[in-house]
């Protein structure tokens, strides 16, 4: 398993918006979307603000691997879903990175149904 460097690391925490894409079982790669992703130490976070049922989540389930990409970083990932003693940490790092958005926004992506899709990104 490798790790995120630290200048991935240090872009994806100046970045608010990441494209993800799930591999599909033929290896191809699904059309990316459009996510929010924080940090906690050195792991990545993400969630579906839309919960379970968005599209986009639902592929991260078939194979568990995907694509992440923003400025400067493009890195292979493997979705491993999040336990939820992480949430809390996973909550407040998106308050802290995204304060400038509406709160309703914030509230949705710190909700209930958001935090039921934490999954933490592992670089491959």
């Amino acid at each position: 398993m490798t790790a995120w460097t630290t200048d991935e690391l240090t872009r994806l925490d100046h970045e608010d918006e990441f494209e993800i894409s799930s591999r599909r079982s033929d290896g191809s790669l699904s059309s990316a979307r459009v996510i929010w992703a924080v940090r906690d130490g050195d792991a990545v976070y993400v969630r579906s603000v839309n919960g379970p049922t968005a599209t986009w989540y639902r592929g991260t389930r078939r194979q568990h691997e995907g694509h992440l990409s923003t400025d400067g970083v493009e890195r292979d990932v493997t979705f491993v879903d999040a336990t939820p003693d992480v949430n809390d940490r996973i909550d407040a790092a998106y308050r802290n990175k995204y304060r400038r958005y509406a709160s309703n926004i914030i509230d949705s992506i710190t909700g209930p149904q958001a935090s039921a899709t934490t999954m933490q990104l592992i670089p491959r």
